[in-house]
């Protein structure tokens, strides 16, 4: 009789009726966001995080768009998204439940140095953000389940810290910085004007004013160079503004205003569609 694992036989449970969540950060690894969730029709806009998105499918299929590439990915596949970069994601047939983590760069560079016992160079990234590794994604699994059922201490954090290492042993690099153009000069001075002025009502014809490019021109060079349009960006800007000060104890209401966003009730709808989580879910946590 062949033997299978737990996470190999996970893979062929049939998934919940209803849609889950549950989301916490964990203070053994300094408030890190965690997620754990069934997904059977809810579909993520465009978005980025600040920090990295790291996570596997654990049943069912997901199919997702980065960096302009669109790909089903299920049970054995790896996300390694680094953190600005755009991506959505929907159920595939049936839907699907994954779990994530998500690691700022400070974290996940402590990690690395705490593993190898040698100063990190460089900022640390991976060239491929959907991959195959069943050995990886089925360490992940188990690592995660130990943060999610509260298991001690030193066994939570031992599994993680080396799921994290091998992750970037085999599929990370540091960042190449794409040569300049004078078209990516001025859609990156568009993406800064949008970040800095987000709670503002921003048009497209200051917007345009602001890269020295026509309205379509803008638009497009947006496009191929984010992956996103410039208001799916300024929504996402905001969304991930409107984190942090819910993090900090802000109310939905007040926050909706001050990230500019026109009423709780538009703040809310973006805020799930790029988090899969309402306001008051990320803040009670």
């Amino acid at each position: 009789m062949q033997n299978v694992s737990q996470e190999q036989a996970a893979d062929h449970m049939p998934l919940a009726q209803a849609e889950t969540t549950r989301f916490w950060r964990d203070s053994r690894f300094g408030g890190m966001e965690c997620l754990s969730a069934t997904f059977l029709t809810h579909e993520f806009a465009p978005h980025a995080h600040d920090t990295f998105s790291i996570g596997a499918i654990e049943r069912g299929a997901q199919v997702a768009t980065i960096r302009g590439l669109r790909e089903s990915s299920g049970p054995g596949d790896i996300y390694l998204i680094n953190p600005g970069e755009i991506h959505d994601g929907a159920p595939g047939d049936g839907g699907y439940r994954y779990r994530m983590i998500y690691p700022d760069m400070a974290l996940f560079r402590e990690i690395l140095e705490d593993v190898t016992g040698k100063s990190f160079q460089g900022t640390p990234a991976f060239g491929k953000q959907i991959l195959h590794d069943q050995t990886l994604a089925d360490a992940f699994h188990k690592a995660h389940r130990t943060l999610e059922e509260g298991s001690g201490a030193l066994e939570t954090s031992q599994a993680m810290f080396l799921v994290l290492d091998a992750m970037f042993r085999r599929h990370g690099s540091s960042i190449i910085v794409p040569v300049d153009t004078t078209e990516r000069t001025a859609v990156r001075q568009a993406r800064d004007y949008l970040t800095e002025n987000f709670s503002s009502d921003i048009g497209l014809e200051e917007l345009a004013g602001v890269a020295g490019l026509s309205r379509a021109h803008l638009i497009r060079s947006f496009r191929k160079e984010f992956h996103i349009t410039p208001h799916s960006f300024l929504t996402d800007i905001r969304i991930r503004a409107a984190r942090k000060r819910l993090r900090e104890g802000g109310q939905p209401a007040e926050i909706a205003l001050e990230c500019g966003f026109a009423d709780q009730a538009h703040f809310t709808r973006h805020f799930k569609a790029r988090t899969g989580l309402t306001p008051g879910q990320y803040r009670a946590r």
